[in-house]
């Protein structure tokens, strides 16, 4: 008889230094503690979030691979092979939850493809969160990644957007490189009707967390200090 295959763990991490037991599920803490293969974004941080977990685990038992945005199709294939023998892994990203905004989703895919069980874990999502907490239309929006680098570009970018949000009531949400926060932030006070309410979270579950919501006017006369503090950017224009 064939050995039934493993689960794929879809293991949230934190949105920044914060102890995980704080905002996770004691069924994460169940599901590190059983596996011993482990899939990283980066290997340095994968391990610091088990260690955090299980400080009694042996970090030198640990299979331990890493999936980015370099990561091969084929190197994709071989990281299932845990499963494909019976065993448990754990997919961890380096920060909110894996396949969201995150590299994961190739994989999570594959494991669906090679009918390996997929099992996502509750936990911090700083798109969610900042959805949440904005009072925009939480029935009606778009993740819409990064807005375009090129400030040309990015501000036809925000009309465009701006126009869809008012046509079909729809919440739009953005995030950023921290270090291009400010920039991102004067580009779409500046870009966005006067009317259109702008929301921005910043540091999410974090004791600095910021959450406000405001109209594009009323920003321009009460800037954010967001220099490299990670942080999601929202808005929805009334419609007309």
């Amino acid at each position: 008889m064939n050995k039934a295959n493993g689960k794929l763990f879809l293991i949230p991490n934190t949105l920044g230094d914060i102890s995980p037991q704080d905002v996770m599920s004691h069924s994460v803490s169940v599901a590190i503690h059983t596996t011993q293969h482990f899939i990283f974004e980066k290997e340095k941080v994968g391990r610091a979030y088990i260690k955090r977990w299980c400080p009694e685990k042996s970090q030198n038992e640990l299979d331990v691979q890493i999936l980015n945005k370099h990561t091969t199709q084929q190197e994709l294939l071989q990281m299932l092979n845990p499963c494909l023998s019976g065993n448990n892994i754990a997919l961890i990203t380096d920060a909110g939850c894996p396949g969201v905004a995150d590299p994961g989703a190739d994989l999570v895919l594959l494991a669906h493809q090679s009918k390996v069980s997929v099992r996502p874990f509750v936990g911090p999502s700083s798109i969610l969160l900042a959805l949440m907490a904005s009072g925009l239309n939480g029935q009606q929006f778009a993740f819409n990644g990064y807005l375009p680098v090129d400030r040309q570009t990015c501000k036809q970018a925000i009309k465009n957007f701006e126009r869809i949000s008012s046509k079909n009531n729809q919440t739009q949400i953005f995030i950023e490189t921290p270090y291009r926060n400010s920039r991102c932030f004067e580009l779409l006070i500046n870009n966005l009707s006067p009317n259109t309410y702008l929301s921005v979270g910043c540091d999410l579950n974090l004791p600095t967390e910021i959450i406000q919501t405001k109209t594009a006017k009323d920003w321009k006369t009460n800037q954010l200090d967001l220099h490299k503090r990670p942080s999601v950017f929202l808005f929805l224009r009334p419609s007309a």
